[in-house]
């Protein structure tokens, strides 16, 4: 039982992503700032990073290079699916570039986890913390 409730936020992070994804190109109002596109997929997936880096707990610090490279890897691979769904929207397209704002968006934080033991011990303090509230763990 603890394990879906590790993924929860995993999963509402990707959902957001795909609902986001699923609307037509004419429908989405950015900022008109240049790279703003770049710069919400790039925060979108450093969301996506951390929840992947809380699923993974306390056994993270352990072995954190490890779990900081199979974050992104696991990010790269959603963002590929994103792109590929993207195709079949209406005024959307696949970009490269758009995948490697994911992949930088993702990188990003798992450096900054990964230079931070303070962040790590935190997000495993949390998750310890979840899962005693609900009787989990």
């Amino acid at each position: 039982m603890k394990y879906v409730v590790k993924t929860v936020p995993v999963t509402l992070v990707m959902g957001t992503i795909f609902f986001l994804s699923h609307q037509s190109g004419d429908s989405l109002s950015l900022p008109s700032f240049p790279g703003a596109d770049k710069l919400a997929h790039m925060t979108a997936y450093g969301v996506l990073a951390a929840t992947v880096l809380w699923f993974f707990g306390g056994r993270a610090p352990e072995k954190p290079g490890r779990y900081t490279l199979l974050t992104v890897f696991c990010c790269l691979l959603y963002g590929m699916s994103d792109e590929y769904h993207q195709s079949f929207i209406a005024l959307r397209s696949v970009s490269g570039y758009d995948l490697l704002a994911d992949v930088a968006g993702a990188f990003c934080f798992g450096l900054v986890w990964l230079k931070s033991p303070v962040l790590q011990q935190r997000m495993v303090s949390c998750q310890t913390r979840v899962l005693q509230s609900l009787s989990l763990n």
